[in-house]
């Protein structure tokens, strides 16, 4: 047991990099080719007939996520959104290296909330901490995980490998996350677009904890031409499946699965549509099936308990095309998330 003064200063504050270091150290209990986190690195072996799936996709304070974000939220988004890339490449996840960047040392009661809520996460998602960094810099709070996982040898599903004539199909519900955000900033908009109690918490849990559709692996692997994960919206990720598998691609706006609370927030605000094929967050994922699979990989993915949803289709050529509801083509404002 390590003691609160070798932990806290008098302000608070975490006692200096080692500190966080052993408020990590529990996260790594058990967890093989950590090391106990004693050495430089980690250690770490793909299992038999499998190759490893690597990605990092950090978050940052006031990009991500909001600075007055509940600790344990910003930790389970954190790994959530690079397990989503995991789980729409049909892998399991193994383990992760994790980086925190802080202008500060943190407050001692932030980061014991934050590494509670990276336990929730691993322990959700299969996975546990391998080792990392932490270091100060002047920008925000920023939280970068590498994600590792394995899957079957040759059986990882790829983003740019749609065919023409595939069905797209979409996981869950789009738009969710987007509304949850403007709720997170203006709590009136409930109110405005007429939701129940339970219907708010909905999209702002969206928001805030994503939940990566590992479920899905199976019906992937057994049927999808090409999947990825819709991180950055679905015009925007559907731009790059199209671009990277060399095709045309075309959905219809009408057939976007809506939950009832975003269904109730779009008919208050028909501005808000936008947000369902052009806005981040979302973490679903987007499949290109071959139509004689179509079928089975609905079932299927409806047996391991996630709802699926044909929305359009892959055809010969390039770009992409959104049909809205009168049949011709969704102007856009802009096509999703973009950095820069």
């Amino acid at each position: 047991m390590v003691a609160m003064a070798d932990i806290r200063t008098d302000d608070g504050r975490v006692a200096g990099e080692a500190a966080v270091v052993r408020m990590l150290a529990p996260l790594t209990l058990g967890a093989a080719g950590a090391l106990d986190l004693a050495d430089d690195c980690a250690l770490i072996a793909p299992g038999p007939g499998c190759e490893l799936v690597l990605k990092t996709d950090p978050v940052a304070e006031g990009v991500h996520f909001l600075a007055g974000d509940a600790p344990e939220d910003v930790a389970w988004k954190a790994l959530a959104v690079n397990v989503s890339d995991l789980a729409a490449k049909a892998a399991r996840p193994v383990a992760y290296l994790l980086a925190l960047s802080f202008p500060e040392a943190p407050a001692e009661a932030w980061l014991r909330r934050f590494v509670a809520g990276l336990g929730e996460a691993q322990a959700s998602f299969g996975c546990h901490l391998l080792g990392g960094d932490t270091d100060r810099r002047p920008g925000p709070v920023t939280v970068c995980v590498t994600i590792m996982g394995e899957v079957e040898r040759g059986r990882m599903v790829r983003r740019g490998t749609a065919q023409p004539g595939d069905v797209l199909f979409v996981s869950g519900t789009l738009g969710d996350a987007a509304l949850g955000l403007r709720l997170a900033k203006d709590g009136a908009l409930a109110e405005a677009w007429g939701l129940a109690p339970a219907e708010a918490q909905h999209l702002r849990r969206r928001y805030a904890r994503p939940q990566p559709r590992l479920a899905l692996a199976g019906a992937l692997r057994a049927h999808a031409s090409a999947a990825m994960d819709i991180s950055d919206g679905l015009a925007k990720d559907l731009g790059r499946m199209a671009t990277a598998s060399r095709c045309a691609m075309r959905i219809r706006l009408a057939a976007l699965p809506l939950s009832a609370a975003a269904a109730k927030a779009v008919a208050a605000d028909p501005a808000a549509r936008e947000l369902t094929v052009a806005a981040g967050d979302d973490y679903e994922v987007l499949a290109a099936v071959p139509p004689h699979r179509a079928a089975a990989y609905a079932a299927d993915a409806l047996a391991a308990g996630v709802a699926v949803a044909p929305v359009g289709e892959a055809a010969a050529g390039s770009g992409i095309l959104i049909e809205g509801p009168d049949g011709a083509p969704l102007p856009l404002a802009r096509t999703g998330w973009d950095h820069f």
